[in-house]
C-alpha cells in the first residue's frame, strides 16, 4: 500500500466560524454561509419566515376590540383615517394623515393636557402585542395633576393623524403610539411620537420619537413610559417638542443626584 492509498483520517480539523462572535452580538444576518451561489437551507427558510411575518404585520387588522376590553373601564373612542381600507392606506399615505369625516363627531373638545392615541400604523402585531402594557406603564407614571383625554384607537393611521385628533380634542400634547414599519428582525415594534400643540400641518421636526419598543431585545414598556413621561413634563414646561426639546434625561438625573 502506498501513501496515496491511506484511508482518510477519522477526524477532520474543526474550522472556526469567523462570524459567530458577530452574530451573537446582533440580530442582523451576518455570515450565513452558502452552498454554490445560494444561501444554506436553514438561513434561507429563516429569511422567508421573517419576510412573511413582516408582510402579515403590515396587512393584518389590529384587534381594537380586545384592546378596548383590556383598557376598560377607561373611556375609549374609536376613529379611522380618510384612507378607509388597508389597500388605500398603503397606496395613499396622505389619506392616513387625515381624519375621516364620520370620525370627527366622536371627538369631544376638552381641553385636556395629554391625549393618548393608539394607531395601527404599519404593524398591527406591534399594537396587539405592546400597546396595552405601554399605556398601562404610562398611566402609572403620569402625574395626576395632568388631565387625560379619552384614549383614542385610530385605524389606518399614520403618525400625523395624531395632530388632527389632538387638535379636535383640544389637547396640549398628543402622544401617538403606532406600529412601526416591520423589518426582517422584528415585526412587532411600537413607536411613540409626542407633539406639543397638535394641529394639522405639524412637521416631523416638531415631534419627539421613542422607537423600537418590543420584547425581542428592544425598549421595554416601562423604559418607554419613563422616557415619555419625562418628555411630557419637559414639553409642558418649555411649551415645545421636536428638535428644540433635547432628550437629556440621563444627564438631568446625574446632575440631580450629585447636587
Amino acid at each position: 500500500m502506498t501513501p496515496d492509498d491511506d484511508p482518510l483520517p477519522l477526524t477532520q480539523p474543526v474550522m472556526r466560524d469567523p462570524f459567530a462572535r458577530l452574530r451573537a452580538a446582533t440580530p442582523a444576518r451576518i455570515g450565513l454561509g452558502q452552498t454554490g451561489d445560494g444561501l444554506l437551507t436553514a438561513p434561507m427558510l429563516d429569511f422567508q419566515l421573517a419576510h412573511a411575518r413582516a408582510r402579515d404585520a403590515v396587512h393584518a387588522r389590529a384587534d381594537f376590540g380586545t384592546l378596548a376590553q383590556a383598557l376598560a373601564p377607561r373611556e375609549i373612542i374609536e376613529v379611522e383615517s380618510a384612507a378607509g381600507d388597508r389597500v388605500t392606506y398603503l397606496q395613499r399615505p396622505d389619506l392616513g394623515r387625515r381624519l375621516s369625516e364620520e370620525s370627527r363627531p366622536n371627538l369631544r373638545h376638552g381641553p385636556y393636557d395629554v391625549a393618548l392615541v393608539i394607531g395601527d400604523g404599519l404593524s398591527a402585531r406591534a399594537v396587539d402585542a405592546q400597546a396595552v402594557d405601554v399605556v398601562e406603564a404610562i398611566l402609572a407614571r403620569l402625574s395626576p395633576r395632568l388631565s387625560l383625554a379619552p384614549i383614542v384607537l385610530a385605524r389606518q393611521a399614520r403618525v400625523a393623524l395624531g395632530d388632527e385628533i389632538g387638535d379636535a380634542l383640544g389637547a396640549r400634547l398628543v402622544a401617538m403610539l403606532i406600529g412601526e414599519r416591520p423589518g426582517l428582525s422584528v415585526a412587532d415594534s411600537l413607536g411613540i411620537y409626542l407633539t406639543f400643540d397638535p394641529k394639522p400641518g405639524r412637521r416631523d421636526s416638531e415631534r419627539n420619537c421613542i422607537s423600537n419598543i418590543h420584547g425581542n431585545g428592544g425598549l421595554t414598556a416601562a423604559a418607554a413610559a419613563e422616557k415619555l413621561v419625562w418628555l411630557i413634563e419637559e414639553a409642558l414646561r418649555l411649551q415645545l417638542t421636536g428638535i428644540e426639546l433635547k432628550d437629556d434625561q440621563d444627564t438631568t438625573v446625574l446632575i440631580g443626584g450629585g447636587s
